[in-house]
């Protein structure tokens, strides 16, 4: 093969190895934005993943599927924003609950169950599907990946340009001043959560009926948290949490690419590789970042 060759399918294995992490990215940027540290992403994504092979199993139906996945991931975020806001539980407690029960539950239910295969159809738009190099990559795709077409810029808009984004960001930055005008911190919060398990279990379910087309133990791999590097490695803008989100699908496609393509390296070391060249990226940048203030702080009346 040549060159151009390689190089094409090396980006379109990158493009499918962001998608999920960009659909998760959408919304755990929204809710940070918030205020809400929300570590619970890597389980509205892997329940995400494993509820939409088990409807699309049961349906027959790989749409329908990537349906129950995201609204999975909504249930997992109204979960933890009642359990952190109404019971007053420490948030970062119950990130890490859910993050455990979706695990092992699902790995449990795995090893019981016996799913067919399912995977949502490919699309390839004419003319554009023949650009050299980018053209396969980017426009013969499995169709849920064009939602990031609308999905991203109605999360910056709802972000930057509604009401309730401006709302979002206040409580983000100063809940005590946005409570004295009259805003409820912890419903918007609420909120918030629910946009974030809605992105991140259609991001899991992608990854199950979209990419893989089965669902395998703990499958997501912590893509759940390098979500959450990908939003601090964007100082909480959203084009460069997407960008993090590209940098991490390239270092994981070039994992995958280069022994495919006769280059002979440690296999650990490529595992390995696209988390360090996360935690790189956030090292690198940590000292022009820019958080919400509020971030990770729970909202008490009163309580400055």
């Amino acid at each position: 093969m040549s060159f151009p060759d390689d190089l094409g399918i090396i980006l379109s294995s990158a493009m499918r190895l962001t998608a999920p992490l960009a659909f998760a990215a959408c919304g755990e940027y929204l809710a940070e934005r918030a205020g809400t540290q929300n570590i619970s992403v890597e389980s509205m994504m892997l329940g995400g993943a494993f509820t939409s092979i088990a409807i699309a199993s049961g349906t027959g139906s790989a749409t329908i599927g990537l349906i129950g996945g995201a609204i999975l991931g909504l249930i997992i975020g109204l979960i933890h924003g009642n359990i952190s806001h109404r019971l007053d539980v420490n948030t970062f407690v119950v990130g890490l609950v859910l993050n455990t029960l979706v695990l092992g539950l699902t790995t449990y239910l795995i090893s019981l169950a016996d799913f067919t295969n399912h995977q949502v159809s490919l699309v390839s738009i004419p003319v554009l599907r023949d650009i050299p190099v980018i053209g396969q990559a980017l426009f013969v795709e499995r169709w849920p990946m064009y939602l990031l077409v609308l999905l991203i810029p109605l999360t910056w808009w709802l972000v930057e340009r509604s009401r309730w984004g401006l709302n979002l960001r206040a409580i983000g930055d100063n809940p005590q001043a946005a409570d004295a005008t009259g805003l409820d911190v912890n419903k918007l919060r609420r909120q918030a959560l629910l946009w974030c398990g809605l992105c991140s279990g259609l991001g899991g379910a992608y990854l199950a009926v979209g990419e893989v087309g089965s669902f395998n133990a703990n499958m997501t791999g912590g893509r759940g948290f390098i979500v959450l590097a990908a939003v601090i490695f964007g100082a909480w803008r959203l084009r460069r949490t997407l960008l993090g989100c590209l940098l991490f699908g390239f270092a994981d496609a070039l994992r995958l690419a280069l022994p495919a393509l006769g280059f002979q390296l440690n296999s650990q070391m490529l595992i390995a590789a696209p988390y360090v060249l996360a935690l790189v990226a956030m090292v690198v940048i940590s000292g022009a970042l820019r958080e919400p203030r509020a971030l990770g702080k729970p909202f008490v009346r009163g309580i400055v």
